[in-house]
């Protein structure tokens, strides 16, 4: 097995994190957080959230990590896939 970074194994917690956050938060019983791809689609046909949903994403990130999107250009940037959205949140969550 090869070394991984620091950022390497701190971006894998926290999509693990985010998985089970937002299997509970979205109280998505048809899926357990371990079934859903870091490269899983927040819409367009991948999970298939509404606007409700992203809404309490919002909200989640912004409570949980200190990370605010504020404009909807940056939420169709950030709210892609898990990936995109850990990675937006690891650059920029507070420090606590």
């Amino acid at each position: 097995m090869k070394n991984r970074s620091a950022v390497e194994e701190a971006m894998d917690e926290l999509l693990h994190e985010l998985k089970r956050k937002i299997v509970e938060e979205l109280d998505l019983k048809d899926i357990s957080p371990n079934e859903l791809a870091d490269d899983a689609l927040f819409f367009d046909g991948g999970l298939g959230l509404d606007s409700v949903d992203l809404m309490v994403l919002v909200a989640l990130v912004d409570r949980d990590y200190g990370v605010e999107i504020f404009s909807p250009e940056l939420g169709k940037k950030v709210f892609i896939t898990l990936s995109t959205l850990a990675e937006y949140i690891m650059n920029h969550r507070k420090k606590g």
